[in-house]
């Protein structure tokens, strides 16, 4: 630990005894001195995300502390307790790493690489990928039906689940209740009610809704509290491991309690700012800490991508920007008798604040309940005329997939925007990738109509949402995290701006090629591109066609490509569910055989942003090396 600018050895590990209701003074010091330590060391390691540009979650992990450290004592003086930090919240992962660090598992200076493509600590804990984690969470507010099975297999013992009033959110959290409840589980959540979620407080957004309340009427022992209050919260999760059957202990206390500029602030959810954690850490005496945040640097992708221009955007945010555009030809009256947005929680991340800020008359801010949220919107947009819009990210369009059945059988209208799509700049790493999205077109041939969008670049975004925004049925449109350039054509002009109108349907040739042709979209076209171009330059006529209308079927284009020597399908969604999952048999069944193959993402990630795509061989090299070995 001699590296770690913060002395992790002066923890103490002390143990304690649920036998007694109280804390010595002894004891009472101790734990108080670990909480600071703790919050120190959180503050820095998650800051040193900030400074390299990779995020990382800092009040979560910051706010339970107390909580963790009084688990850790019980974990050291008792084997009635299933030793495992459980959590909902799997952004707090830096619970999980520094418990890991203090625990000898892991170097404590490798939390400075917190977040960093192939360090091993992502943004959501992963077993078997990170020494000392032994859990998976995957995404918010799935760890207590989780945690229900282990309190089976482990009768006699103590199983403990974090949650947080965002966690609680989460329809799978009230199955959970009501079966722990049924079986009598010794499941104890310890829930962190901050009264905070990304886009803002819950009290505001879900008026009248109380997470103390909604589990005592699931038939559940609830204790509330002041969560900084040590004697207070040590008392009452001594009373709820004696308490038969499951226990919530609910801790109020506002986010990021004691830090200046972020506590009860919802920016306190996300990574705090090099600019704050410096000032704290200078206050707290920790120079060595704040000098190294001030001179860490973000890792910097420098290559340079042949055939798209040096103008990015971020798709997500145009997506907002070109709704309120058509929203604006509308008049208010129109606008709030057919259209109704409805956000969960996400509305910055998925460019709705964008609609929020132009027309709060038809916007809904809403809880992290993506299942009902977009019911909601598909009930609005059952009449003809209406349409619900709604928007989350990507890799939870995997909990819609009943409600999209549901409202594909009602003929709703529904323009969904699924943000985060693929791996790119994906810190969070495997359980926040967007990859299964064709599971929304799970209708039958004849069901209403389904149509799947990935523009490639903020013109296509703008052409797409102008050209789908009045269609009937359940429309799709994905994007990414990350920035996209502008897609060039042989002239160098933008590919998609000037007269550009999107078709519904269509594939687009970008390059023609003699032997043979690329099928890419989104965010993978742009690489494919600077794959095709490089390949030209060596005499490899090698074409490349867009596909942003992922689920149908365009035969002039299909018979194009199907007649070339070779065909590629290059993608970030799954290689088992994706596009080249089904292209090939669209091209045997016309009777067309060329040399066929199909790359996208099909391992773990490596954490970090950009650096993704080449850990999946989806970069311009992999493209480039795979069309080689096809010929």
């Amino acid at each position: 630990m001699a590296q770690f600018p913060i002395d992790l050895g002066a923890y103490n590990r002390i143990s304690l005894d649920a036998g007694s209701p109280t804390l010595s003074p002894e004891q009472k010091a101790a734990l108080k001195a670990n909480i600071q330590l703790c919050r120190d060391a959180i503050i820095f390691f998650t800051a040193t995300g900030a400074a390299r540009g990779v995020g990382g979650h800092t009040g979560g992990p910051y706010d339970t502390v107390p909580e963790v450290m009084i688990m850790d004592a019980l974990f050291r003086g008792s084997d009635d307790f299933v030793p495992i930090f459980f959590d909902e919240a799997g952004h707090r992962v830096g619970t999980q790493y520094l418990m890991a660090a203090l625990s000898g598992d892991l170097p404590a200076e490798q939390l400075m690489l917190y977040r960093e493509a192939h360090s091993h600590l992502p943004g959501h804990p992963e077993l078997g990928f990170t020494p000392g984690v032994k859990f998976s969470s995957g995404r918010l507010g799935h760890m207590w039906p989780y945690v229900n099975g282990v309190a089976m297999a482990n009768p006699g013992k103590t199983v403990f689940c974090l949650g947080s009033d965002g966690s609680q959110q989460e329809g799978d959290d009230a199955e959970a209740a009501r079966l722990s409840v049924a079986q009598g589980l010794n499941v104890k959540l310890l829930i962190d009610d901050n009264d905070v979620t990304i886009a803002g407080h819950p009290s505001h957004y879900l008026k009248g809704c109380s997470t103390a309340q909604t589990l005592r009427g699931h038939g559940l022992t609830v204790l509330e509290g002041n969560g900084e209050d040590i004697d207070d919260l040590y008392a009452r999760i001594v009373k709820a491991i004696n308490t038969e059957g499951p226990v919530a202990v609910i801790n109020h206390r506002p986010m990021c309690p004691g830090i200046p500029g972020l506590e009860g602030s919802n920016h306190g959810h996300d990574v705090i700012s090099v600019k704050l954690a410096v000032e704290y850490l200078e206050a707290r005496g920790y120079q060595a800490a704040a000098d190294h945040l001030k001179s860490a640097k973000p890792a910097k992708q420098d290559y340079t991508f042949k055939g798209s221009s040096d103008k990015w955007d971020a798709n997500r945010n145009v997506f907002g920007d070109a709704a309120v555009a058509v929203l604006g030809r509308m008049s208010e009256a129109e606008r709030v008798e057919k259209v109704r947005v409805i956000d969960s929680d996400l509305e910055g991340s998925c460019g709705l604040v964008k609609i929020h800020n132009a027309y709060p008359e038809i916007f809904i801010s809403s809880g992290i309940m993506e299942r009902g949220n977009f019911s909601a919107a598909a009930g609005f947009g059952m009449e003809k005329g209406k349409q619900g819009i709604f928007g989350t990210f990507s890799a939870f369009l995997e909990m819609n997939i009943s409600e999209i059945t549901m409202a594909r059988l009602n003929n709703s209208n529904v323009l969904s925007h699924y943000s985060h799509s693929g791996i790119d700049d994906m810190a969070d790493n495997t359980c926040h990738f967007g990859l299964n999205s064709f599971f929304a077109d799970n209708g039958l041939d004849d069901a209403y109509a389904t149509n799947l969008y990935f523009p490639a670049d903020p013109n296509q975004m703008r052409a797409c949402v102008e050209s789908v925004f009045h269609d009937e049925g359940l429309r799709f449109i994905f994007s990414t995290r990350s920035k996209t350039p502008i897609i060039l054509d042989e002239n160098g002009n933008e590919r998609f701006g000037g007269g550009y109108k999107f078709v519904s349907g269509k594939d687009e040739v970008i390059r023609e090629g003699t032997q043979g042709y690329i099928v890419s979209f989104g965010e993978a076209l742009y690489r494919a591109l600077d794959a095709v171009e490089r390949l030209k330059e060596e005499g490899i006529d090698v074409g490349l066609i867009n596909k942003p209308t992922l689920n149908a079927l365009d035969e002039d284009m299909l018979a194009k490509v199907g007649m070339s020597p070779l065909v590629l399908v290059v993608e970030s969604f799954n290689r088992k569910t994706g596009l080249g999952s089904r292209y090939g048999s669209w091209l045997l069944e016309r009777g067309f055989t060329p040399k066929f193959a199909h790359i996208g993402t099909h391992k773990e990630g490596c954490g970090g942003l950009w650096e993704q795509y080449p850990h999946q061989g989806l970069d311009p090299v992999g493209i480039i090396a795979k069309i080689k070995s096809m010929r």
